[in-house]
């Protein structure tokens, strides 16, 4: 959105040298959230690393020179050493996010946790009032939720809502989105459903579908309205890479004298990086692609490192993660814009065939918008 309106020359491809990490210290959550990936209950799951395996751990991160990690669970706060892990990585000079979905942050704890110095603080909100705490199935979640965001905010904590969209939600969230100005919110994360999918029948009619190219549209719109009033509110959304293509589209819609320059540099952004920029650490410390691959093991830390096993492309998965471009099929092949979405998540069309390198099930975009002819 910024390009749109104050554009300028396209930066050389950024190289990070490690993948982002996202590390589920914990599986055990105080909710039973409807759509929970991690499938965490209030209790405790035996054979978590320790203190001292998350020590080691994290000075291999240092020693590959990860960018950035971002402490989750479960719900995180449950360990007892989170805030003693948190201050080690940033001693270690690692980008430290946490994220939570906020109940347990009060008055007592919310000084220490401002002494981190965690440069991100993300609280899942999933609607207002009792749809928040339906979807998290606990009373008074939404409520607790929101003052956590308060106390975070006052305390000089950059917070932001994750908001996880589905058919039950979707309605609210434009009154999410104006969270942002009354409650003086930094961030808005907004993570698709990451659901098995549908084919592709009927997906110009697709109820689900249209929802989401509605939620898009909202999102822009909001994005450039607030960066037009000089505000500096970050939107961000996950999930689903088409959203890139269909930016792209929005784009040629509304502002087509950008619209190769914006082209460009979604082409630059490169899309999905599951298994090269992004990794995941679980509870047991397995390694896997991204949250969403925690069915597909890469290995142990425990018996060896994060940069061999990372760095080893014998795992079928991960060859073809990392191959440019990556070996999809159907529609995604064929897909004009592969270079900008690069294949998406691929764990639908996983989950769904069986077949990682199948067309993306979730692809919210029409054949027209992907280059095909209508069938």
């Amino acid at each position: 959105m910024q390009q749109l309106l104050h554009p300028t020359p396209l930066p050389p491809p950024r190289q990070p040298p490690a993948p982002v990490v996202i590390w589920n210290l914990i599986r055990r959550c105080n909710q039973t959230c409807k759509h929970c990936y991690a499938i965490s209950a209030d209790t405790d799951f035996a054979n978590e690393l320790s203190f001292t395996e998350v020590c080691r751990i994290l000075d291999e991160l240092k020693a590959l020179r990860v960018p950035a990690l971002i402490l989750s669970g479960g719900e995180p706060l449950l360990r007892d050493d989170i805030l003693a892990i948190a201050a080690r990585a940033k001693a270690l000079g690692i980008y430290t996010a946490l994220s939570s979905n906020g109940t347990l942050i009060n008055e007592d704890n919310i000084a220490a946790i401002a002494a981190i110095g965690f440069d991100y603080l993300g609280i899942s909100i999933d609607g207002i009032g009792k749809t928040h705490d339906q979807f998290r199935r606990m009373a008074g979640a939404y409520d607790a939720s929101m003052h956590a965001i308060r106390l975070c905010r006052d305390h000089g904590i950059k917070v932001g809502l994750r908001y996880t969209m589905t058919q039950d939600n979707f309605a609210e969230l434009p009154q999410l989105l104006d969270l942002l100005d009354s409650e003086g919110i930094d961030k808005f994360y907004f993570s698709h459903l990451n659901y098995a999918g549908r084919g592709n029948k009927n997906r110009k009619d697709d109820v689900f579908f249209n929802t989401t190219r509605e939620a898009m549209d909202l999102l822009f719109s909001r994005a450039l309205t607030d960066l037009q009033a000089g505000k500096k509110s970050e939107f961000v959304t996950g999930n689903n890479d088409a959203d890139g293509v269909y930016l792209l589209h929005w784009v040629k819609r509304h502002y087509p004298q950008q619209a190769d320059h914006i082209h460009r540099y979604l082409q630059r952004w490169g899309g999905n990086s599951s298994g090269v920029n992004i990794a995941n650490i679980d509870n047991l410390g397995h390694l896997h692609p991204d949250t969403m691959w925690w069915n597909y093991d890469l290995g142990s830390l425990r018996e060896r490192r994060f940069a061999d096993i990372w760095q080893d492309r014998r795992d079928p998965l991960m060859n073809g993660l990392k191959m440019q471009p990556r070996p999809v099929e159907g529609r995604c092949k064929s897909c004009i814009h592969l270079d900008i979405c690069n294949g998406n998540t691929r764990v639908r069309a996983m989950q769904l065939t069986g077949n990682p390198w199948a067309e993306d099930p979730g692809c919210y975009l029409t054949d027209t918008e992907i280059g095909l002819h209508a069938t």
